[in-house]
């Protein structure tokens, strides 16, 4: 288990508990996961995605974003984060790769978030 999934564990928001608890009862008792609860699996997999790309560099010279990853509170709020945890990617990896890796982050969201919010082709990039 990377330092950042570490940290995850430790810092984690209870309503992440909570959701995890329900749905575990809900699945022994023979009840399938609700569209709600998968929702909400896909956007603690988003955030460990940016706490790994993160990691210990992100912790010791960033806190701010890491804290920002950790406590954001759905979709969107993790989809407006991108753009700080790709500053501190710039400044670990490059831009290049930087901007590789929060692609990935990125196709992550598809079916989360309202239209307006997704990504779009540009000319402007390579």
């Amino acid at each position: 288990m990377g330092f950042a999934n570490k940290l995850a564990q430790l810092l984690k928001p209870m309503r992440w508990f909570n959701s995890q608890l329900k749905s575990s009862l809900l699945a022994i008792l023979g009840f399938p996961a609700t569209s709600h609860d998968l929702q909400e699996d896909r956007i603690e997999h988003i955030r460990e995605l940016m706490l790994d790309e993160l990691g210990e560099f992100g912790h010791v010279h960033y806190p701010k974003v890491v804290r920002h990853v950790l406590y954001a509170t759905d979709a969107q709020a993790l989809w407006f984060v991108r753009s700080e945890v790709l500053m501190v990617l710039g400044a670990l990896h490059g831009e290049r790769i930087a901007r590789k890796k929060i692609s990935y982050i990125s196709i992550q969201f598809k079916g989360l978030l309202p239209k307006g919010l997704t990504s779009r082709s540009s000319s402007l990039t390579p």
